[in-house]
Formats: C-alpha cells, sequence, structure tokens
C-alpha cells in the first residue's frame, strides 16, 4: 500500500479511471472523491469508482496524505484554494492538468499556505469521451505520466507522485513545466484544434456542398478529436496559447510548402511530404506511443 488515504478532487473520466486503478491495485488504503452533486456521489460510490464518495470537500481531503485535483484548468485555482483549512500538514497535492506552467506557478504558493506541497502531474491518457459512467481501470497502463517538479518541490513529494503514477501502470517522465507546455502543444494540444477545423471546414451545413455524406472511416478517425467538451478545450486553449499559437505557426508552414508543391506540380516534392511523414510516423509507432522522450531531451 502506496497511501492510507488518496483524495480525489473531481470524479470524471480521469478520476474516476484513477480511483478504480487505486483499488483495483490496493495502492490505497481508502480513496475518496469529491463530487459537487449528491446524485452523482451516490453513482460514483455504488459503481464501486471509489471507497466513499462525498459533496463535502473537507470530508473528502481530511488526513489525506495525497490529493489529486482531477479538474479542468480553469478551475484548479478555485479547487486548490478552497482545500485552505482542511489540506493535512505535509499532505502532497498534485493534479491531471493538460497545462503546467501556469497551474504549478499559481498552486504551488496555494498549497504552501494550506500546509502542503503541490506538484504538477499531466498522465497523457484520456479519450474524447467524459464522465465517470468512461472510466476504467487500465486508461494509464504504459501512457507516459509527467511530472514538473521546481527547484522549491521537496524530493519526497516528487518520490511519492511518481510512485502514484508508477503504481497505476504508467511511465514517468521529468519536464519542466514550461518545457511540458512546449511539447503537448504540438503532441495534445494541436491535434485538438488541426481536429476541430477539419471538423468545421468540413461540415459546416451552411457551405452546402454535401461532402458529409462522402465522409469516410479516414475522416471519422481524422476527426476524432473534435468530440471533446468545448469548455475543457476552451481552458486549456487559453492557459496554453502562447506555445500553441507557435505550433499552429508551424503547422501551417507545413501546409504552406504542400500547397506550393501542388502550385509548382512538383512531384518529388509532393511525394516526399507523404514519404517522409510515413516514414517517421512508423518509426514512432515501432517504439510505441508511450516511449519516454529520447536522451538529451531537457529535464529537471
Amino acid at each position: 500500500m502506496l497511501f492510507c488515504k488518496v483524495a480525489i478532487v473531481g470524479v470524471g473520466l480521469l478520476g474516476g479511471s484513477l480511483g478504480l486503478a487505486l483499488r483495483s491495485r490496493r495502492l490505497a488504503g481508502e480513496v475518496c472523491g469529491y463530487l459537487r452533486r449528491d446524485s452523482a456521489a451516490t453513482e460514483v460510490q455504488a459503481a464501486g469508482i471509489v471507497d466513499r464518495a462525498t459533496t463535502d470537500l473537507a470530508e473528502a481531503v481530511r488526513n489525506a496524505d495525497l490529493v489529486v485535483l482531477c479538474v479542468p484548468v480553469g478551475s484548479m485555482e478555485a479547487a486548490a484554494s478552497a482545500l485552505r483549512g482542511s489540506l493535512a500538514p505535509g499532505a502532497v497535492v498534485t493534479d491531471v492538468g493538460s497545462v503546467k506552467a501556469v497551474v504549478v506557478d499559481r498552486l504551488e504558493s496555494i498549497a504552501r499556505d494550506a500546509g502542503g506541497v503541490f506538484l504538477g502531474g499531466h498522465p497523457m491518457a484520456g479519450s474524447e469521451k467524459t464522465g465517470f459512467g468512461s472510466a476504467r481501470a487500465d486508461l494509464f497502463d504504459q501512457a507516459v505520466c509527467v511530472v514538473t517538479p521546481t527547484s522549491r518541490t521537496p524530493r519526497g513529494a516528487v518520490e511519492r507522485v511518481e510512485s502514484l503514477w508508477r503504481g497505476v501502470g504508467g511511465r514517468v517522465v521529468t519536464l519542466t513545466p514550461e518545457r511540458h507546455d512546449l511539447l503537448v502543444s504540438r503532441a495534445s494540444h494541436l491535434p485538438h484544434v488541426v481536429a476541430a477545423g477539419l471538423a468545421r471546414w468540413v461540415l459546416d451545413p451552411g457551405n452546402g456542398l454535401g461532402a458529409e455524406r462522402l465522409c469516410a472511416t479516414g475522416f471519422r478517425d481524422t476527426t476524432r478529436l473534435a468530440s471533446g467538451s468545448p469548455e475543457l478545450w476552451r481552458d486549456i486553449a487559453l492557459a496554453n496559447r502562447s506555445h500553441l499559437e507557435e505550433s499552429i505557426t508551424g503547422l501551417a508552414g507545413e501546409l504552406e510548402r504542400f500547397r506550393e508543391a501542388l502550385r509548382k506540380g512538383d512531384a518529388s516534392a509532393v511525394e516526399a511530404f507523404f514519404a517522409e511523414a510515413r516514414d517517421w510516423r512508423e518509426s514512432w509507432t515501432s517504439r510505441g506511443p508511450a516511449s519516454p522522450p529520447p536522451a538529451g531531451d531537457p529535464t529537471v
């Protein structure tokens, strides 16, 4: 058993999957979930996602040695601030947010004032589906789980959070908050923008073309991410807007080069565009999506 009590603040897809993983692997003496609605708390507990569910935040985090914030990025600061007066002395607080720099900057001092320690975390796992009804115990198996300590993070807190993600099957990668945000702007945030943009461009009923009648498996697979929560991705995009803007500019450059090759009828350039993409993707998939960054990647 790694933890005496884990409190999960926000039991949706990630929080629910974490609760299931902790319980199935017997990693905590107690897993307590905090939800805002009584009906949801009753359903979560009945489903066995947590040992105990409550709408009382103070009760949820009381005596917890680990608190995991599983709320949207835009709600992180309010959730952390609400821990004041309830957090056990020395408790470690972490999160699952997709943006780290702004979250770490704000939550480190909030947790410290509340008597605990905050360390940013981000499991690279999930789905376009939301809610605890989609939670599953194996969600984090072989997933890259990023931790983002700073110079102010005690080594003991790092070890605790790393043990959490390894315990539920993840592969830990350590990055600075800033480096994390740069990399996920390309690897995670940009694909959501592209999927949404493609869905908008092709499926807009106002264009009158009826192209949706010809959309098949390739289009469905490519635009899957567009089914994600608009509110969630609004917060992520705005919180990481500088890096995301740079990533969009980079992709636009790739598309512009391809458009220029088409304009010129340059068959070799068009083929090279597709061939390099195929080769690089096949090299990546042969290593497995859960492979950690290559040696030399800047880490803390």
